[in-house]
């Protein structure tokens, strides 16, 4: 297959995962999420022999459209729903911060291991290797990590409790929160501030264009550099949600977007010469930990904004629909402007690009934390 032809099949996940975050929010304040993400792993796994199959192109576009599916509608609200009981009234910032830290660092460590299962099904001589031999090695990948999906349901099923769903509600009602997240302004604020940070973290893969096209770094050199950053998600993420914990959701999230404000701007402005390049290294790292923090704690503002309990599906359902629209423009948009003004120019605007979604960021969170301009709605 071509990388077009591949782009074309997982385009139908995305159609699927937008069409679903909203629906799998309802579902999640129905049914148990111990039920729930246990039966999508299982479902995900399944597919995965599928995968291993090496279908062809209408296979493949059906089966990434059956993940779509299995893996949002049925698991994103319900693992976010779980994580929000988890964590209590106390420690919300710890349970998300380790929820999205524990996927960094799980999913780094997979990589890992993936690479030696790979290396284990190739001939020792890559000069020799046929298509049975690449064949072979991926699917043996394609296992691997279906093995790994069944060991999660498996814990899932062991470890998680089910769902308690408060008495005197009408939880059971597959739409009762629609009217109660429409007029909560609360929920599309904290959607205004998803998509802001998920467009911060969109933005680190160009990254690696900027290091070899502007900063003159090798390929490999830059592979590197993206790969190291990659495992500050972790510590970030972990590290964010024990500080909102400590200092509340709110304030953490204002002041991350603010500092991140500061260093998109200064990327756009500093010329990279030689002696200004460790503040430019140094810049760029501090967008990897800033954005992975906020990746791992603004779910947490659930608890904050007073989000009833029994609606946290229906809300996160509203908050992930729109706030992971990036993924449908972002790349398009980011890669327009570096192209529109080759070489530094355009990484300038690039930069700014970044830059006016941290300050949106942050006017919605003072927005949303205002008591001159707002006022919780709880019911």
């Amino acid at each position: 297959m071509t990388n077009a032809e591949f782009g074309d099949a997982f385009t139908l996940y995305g159609i699927m995962a937008m069409l679903f975050y909203f629906p799998g929010g309802f579902l999640a304040d129905r049914f148990s999420a111990r039920k729930l993400i246990t039966f999508s792993l299982v479902a995900t796994a399944f597919g995965g022999l599928v995968f291993a199959l090496i279908p062809g192109f209408v296979v493949l576009t059906i089966l990434f459209g059956y993940w779509g599916i299995t893996t949002v509608f049925l698991l994103w609200a319900a693992m976010i729903k779980a994580t929000r009981e988890w964590g209590g009234k106390l420690a919300q910032g710890r349970a998300f911060g380790l929820l999205d830290g524990g996927r960094g660092l799980v999913s780094a460590g997979a990589a890992s291991l993936a690479v030696l299962v790979l290396a284990a099904f190739l001939p020792d001589n890559l000069e020799t290797i046929s298509n049975e031999d690449r064949t072979q090695a991926i699917r043996s990948v394609i296992l691997y990590y279906s093995l790994l999906t069944l060991v999660a349901a498996g814990m899932t099923w062991l470890f998680i409790p089910d769902s308690k769903f408060e008495s005197g509600t009408d939880n059971r009602n597959l739409f009762s929160g629609l009217k109660y997240i429409i007029y909560n302004r609360s929920v599309w604020l904290q959607a205004v501030i998803v998509v802001c940070a998920y467009c911060g973290y969109k933005g680190l893969d160009y990254y690696t264009t900027y290091a070899v096209d502007i900063l003159g770094m090798d390929e490999v050199r830059a592979a590197r550099f993206m790969s190291n950053a990659s495992y500050l998600r972790a510590v970030a993420a972990i590290g964010g949600g024990f500080l909102a914990d400590r200092f509340t959701t709110k304030r953490i999230i204002g002041i991350t977007f603010g500092l991140v404000l500061v260093s998109y701007l200064s990327l756009a402005n500093i010329v990279p010469e030689t002696n200004m390049l460790n503040i430019i290294y140094g810049n760029m790292i501090f967008t990897f930990i800033a954005v992975y923090a906020l990746r791992g704690v603004y779910f947490a503002l659930l608890e904050e904004t007073k989000v009833i309990g029994y609606h946290t599906g229906a809300a996160v359902g509203l908050i992930s629909v729109i706030g992971f629209t990036p993924d449908i423009f972002f790349y398009s948009a980011g890669g327009r402007i570096i192209d529109a003004s080759p070489g530094l120019p355009g990484f300038r605007f690039y930069y700014l690009f970044l830059g006016a979604f941290a300050l949106l960021g942050l006017i919605a969170t003072l927005i949303l934390f205002s008591k001159n301009l707002f006022r919780f709605r709880d019911s």
